[in-house]
């Protein structure tokens, strides 16, 4: 790859993250829909098997999902300095939007219409993380075992006070027990068949 196609690659990825975390609110989750068009359907870098993985590597990394989520897409497309203009590129808007906000907080906080705009934005960011759901539900591999997983974590995260972190190590302990027996099973299974 030339220098100015290396360049070209590196504005590119920037001035993506850029937009997602300028043109979305309500946090991480409110920019999966948007990570997901950029970088599968806009742009390829990814594919679609593979970003539900990003996501959930995202997820479990300590850190802000959109924040970690930059950072492996851009990794993966431009390496590290990909990895570092995409992680500026999401968070310089959050920063400098905060920065705004907080030197007028108090003039800010009392314009009824402020309020109004805020209370329609978080209307706004439900509709975006359920249709997120939806989308990335669409392409999950559904077994028994992962509904009873989706069911039980949906119930205890809506109706109790546990915290996430146990529902997600729990989530990937069963999966490894789950693996470990399957294979297991299998190699027993084909060893009963060659001793056949």
């Amino acid at each position: 790859m030339t220098k100015e196609n290396r360049r070209k690659k590196f504005i590119t990825v920037f001035m993506t993250f850029l937009k997602i975390g300028l043109f979305t609110f309500g946090g991480g989750y409110a920019m999966i829909p948007l990570i997901e068009y950029e970088t599968v359907e806009r742009h390829n870098w990814i594919k679609s098997e593979d970003i539900l993985n990003i996501f959930a590597i995202a997820e479990a990394t300590p850190g802000v999902i959109a924040i970690n989520t930059a950072t492996f897409v851009g990794y993966k497309v431009a390496g590290f300095w990909g990895s570092l203009l995409a992680t500026l590129g999401v968070v310089i808007p959050s920063f400098v939007i905060i920065s705004i906000i907080a030197v007028f907080f108090q003039q800010f906080q009392s314009l009824e219409w402020v309020a109004f705009a805020f209370k329609g934005i978080r209307a706004g960011v439900i509709v975006l993380i359920l249709g997120a759901v939806v989308k990335m539900g669409k392409k999950g591999e559904y077994t028994p075992l992962t509904v009873l997983i989706l069911l039980l974590a949906f119930c205890l995260a809506s109706f109790t006070d546990i915290n996430v972190i146990y529902l997600l190590v729990g989530g990937a302990v069963t999966g490894i027990i789950y693996q470990v027996w399957t294979a297991r099973h299998y190699s027993d299974g084909k060893k009963g068949a060659g001793q056949k």
